[in-house]
């Protein structure tokens, strides 16, 4: 029967199961080792590098620790050899990616369940953060989506140290409403999310704080949205992103009462979705007549001119005017004051100043 494709095993001394094409599958609840894998060409300015893979939150909407198992963690000599031969052919950014990257290593040497301790996985990531920023040609280092709890002081004060990290940080919040955030099985309160976005603040420059948010989840009444509201509001991220919550069949939150109408997380999603393009433009509009350099990714044609567009560390988005300067080119580093022209949508001109710094 093609409907049927698996088989899962019940012996306990066994820690795979057998599908029905004699193929094996690793047990999800096990912990197995990262499987290494290479990327060589990517074909960018930017490569996003991967260095674990699933998850022990266990957040109540979430599937993740279910379809990708728990938490595994590349070796550092593996993920800094992939890096320098990125380097080698031309790359200059990496993006560190996971399931949860801020629990990066923090099952080695532990026998059984493995709890998050944000001192332990804190110094495992900014350990690789530092290998890797020695690289040779590597100019900036971009994380992924962080946890909350591992912004301590010892890892900020770490990472704002570091020579090329981009000050550009994703930390989940999903809800600003203490509530919500305890059915939601996610381990901090607003104010001390808040602490954290305090902390990145007093160490690093102008960090771009972005966030994720969940609108409309199971119960949320509409004081608890109001107290999300305002919380980002106060906040006052660069970028929200916003999400409708919609249901993953086998989770916590499925089962619970009080789901709410398409309708309504609409309308609660266009009120953040106007908070945050408000507070995006502001904070791109601050950095009006700054110095900023730009890593150009491609060209566009914009009112019958060539530009080249690239992104700041902070992950704004800029261009720069294709004048027959040499170097205008992918993978070019080019250095300038934004002018406060902006050419469509969130595209901001760059007006170089410096020479630029040629792609490899």
């Amino acid at each position: 029967d093609e409907v049927l494709d698996m088989a899962s095993g019940t012996d306990p001394d066994r820690s795979m199961d057998k599908t029905l094409g004699g193929r094996t599958m690793a047990d999800l609840a096990e912990r197995p080792e990262y499987e290494d894998m290479q990327l060589t060409a990517p074909g960018h300015t930017r490569a996003y590098i991967k260095i674990q893979d699933g998850c022990n939150q266990f957040c109540t909407y979430c599937i993740i620790p279910f379809a990708r198992g728990r938490i595994r963690s590349r070796r550092p000599e593996e993920i800094c050899r992939e890096i320098r031969a990125l380097a080698a052919g031309g790359i200059r950014e990496v993006v560190l990616t996971g399931i949860h990257i801020s629990s990066y290593g923090l099952e080695w040497g532990v026998q059984g369940p493995v709890r998050f301790d944000p001192v332990r996985a804190g110094g495992h990531l900014l350990d690789l953060i530092r290998k890797i920023s020695v690289i040779p040609g590597i100019e900036r280092i971009r994380l992924g989506s962080l946890e909350p709890r591992i912004m301590t002081e010892e890892f900020v004060r770490g990472i704002a140290a570091v020579p090329g990290l981009c000050p550009h940080f994703h930390l989940s919040l999903q809800s600003g409403c203490d509530a919500v955030l305890k059915r939601m099985n996610r381990h901090y309160t607003a104010a001390e999310f808040r602490g954290y976005m305090e902390r990145l603040r007093r160490h690093i420059d102008r960090p771009a704080l972005t966030t994720d948010v969940i609108v409309g989840f199971p119960g949320e009444t509409e004081e608890e949205f109001e107290q999300t509201r305002a919380f980002l509001e106060q906040v006052d991220f660069y970028e929200i992103h916003v999400f409708k919550y919609s249901v993953r069949k086998g989770t916590i939150a499925a089962r619970m009462k009080g789901q709410l109408t398409d309708a309504v997380k609409s309308a609660r999603s266009d009120v953040l979705l106007e908070m945050t393009d408000r507070q995006a433009r502001a904070y791109r509009d601050g950095f009006t007549g700054c110095r900023e350099e730009l890593l150009l990714e491609e060209p566009v044609t914009i009112g019958g001119q060539t530009w080249f567009t690239g992104h700041t560390a902070r992950y704004v988005r800029g261009a720069v005017l294709c004048d027959g300067r040499p170097g205008i080119q992918s993978g070019a580093l080019v250095r300038g004051r934004f002018t406060g022209q902006r050419l469509e949508g969130d595209l901001r001109v760059l007006e170089i100043e410096d020479s630029v710094s040629k792609a490899k």
